[in-house]
């Protein structure tokens, strides 16, 4: 009698165990678009798409170029999805997309709650990151405008 108990006690928690590991696949489910942070990728698209949506423009954006491409690229991090319409408004590709940060070549400096990004391929370089601290990020953002506009002065007086 005891033995049955113990049994179904194991089966209960087996089942609960196995229910747990099930739910726990469903919500760490990869995207189906993977794409770095400022950088883009390449989807190819099925015939006759007419619009794109893109769920949070915030954390991707998305253009369609000739010959049934797509360039997804990562504006800010986190997730958002992407939705392929024909001119009559039927669904023809739904995909969710994951924007993350670069993984190699990066080193991230704390200095107290303060963070600093810097690019290191070979050497280190700043990074403009979002996340980094507001000086970092101010003075980075204003060293990249200036530079911007000395080479658009430039071509501008070719």
């Amino acid at each position: 009698m005891a033995l049955s108990y113990l049994r179904r006690g194991a089966f209960i928690l087996a089942g609960v165990i196995l229910v747990f590991v099930l739910l726990a696949q469903k919500s760490t489910r990869a995207a189906d678009i993977n794409v770095i942070i400022d950088q883009a990728t390449l989807v190819k698209l099925p015939d006759r798409v007419a619009t794109i949506v893109i769920g949070n423009p915030v954390v991707a954006d998305a253009t369609v170029q000739a010959g049934g491409w797509m360039v997804v690229t990562g504006k800010g991090y986190g997730m958002t999805n992407m939705i392929a319409l024909d001119r009559s408004g039927a669904v023809l590709m739904e995909k969710s997309v994951e924007v993350q940060g670069l993984r190699s070549g990066v080193v991230v400096v704390y200095k107290g709650v303060e963070r600093e990004t810097y690019s290191c391929a070979p050497q280190c370089e700043r990074r403009l990151t979002l996340g980094d601290g507001q000086t970092y990020f101010e003075t980075t953002s204003g060293q990249i405008t200036a530079r911007n506009a000395l080479a658009a002065g430039a071509a501008q007086a070719r």
